[in-house]
């Protein structure tokens, strides 16, 4: 009788670890960093013997596809797959636009200034947020606000 007891207990406790295992993992995956460097090479492979693939700026964000020694594979805003050294990436808060033509703000407001338009592919850094506006930082030294749909 206790035997079954344990046994049944063992086929809730195994699914509950199986899923422990393996949250991490995706938790991990989901991860989202930005670019630290002023330019960052992505390179095909997980070493500097691999081809540089294309370069990006500072706060181009990158989501974590998987991880190798010090080097992480990377997914970025438009699905292209790369690796980019661990030293090269960091916690800051990083968008960037994903629209042909992206008016930048003085204000949180659809009919506030525009300061400038940039193109699809521009990285800011996210100073703060207001509502659906986010108020941004080019690496050049230029802030203004943006509405949150016009990036990633």
């Amino acid at each position: 009788m206790k035997y079954m007891h344990i046994r049944a207990g063992i086929k809730i406790i195994f699914p509950v670890l199986a899923v422990l295992l393996i949250m991490p993992g995706l938790t991990f995956a989901q991860q989202r960093l930005s670019v630290t460097a002023s330019i960052a090479n992505m390179r095909s492979g997980p070493g500097t013997k691999y081809d540089v693939l294309w370069q990006v700026e500072q706060y181009h964000p990158v989501k974590i596809v998987k991880k190798k020694g010090n080097w992480y594979k990377i997914k970025d805003f438009e699905n292209d797959v790369a690796w980019i050294h661990e030293s090269l990436l960091g916690k800051v808060k990083g968008v960037i636009t994903n629209k042909a033509k992206c008016n930048v703000r003085a204000g949180a407001t659809k009919t506030s200034k525009i300061l400038f338009t940039v193109e699809k592919g521009v990285p800011f850094k996210v100073v703060s947020k207001k509502g659906n506006w986010l108020k941004i930082e080019h690496a050049d030294g230029d802030v203004g606000w943006i509405y949150k749909t016009l990036v990633w």
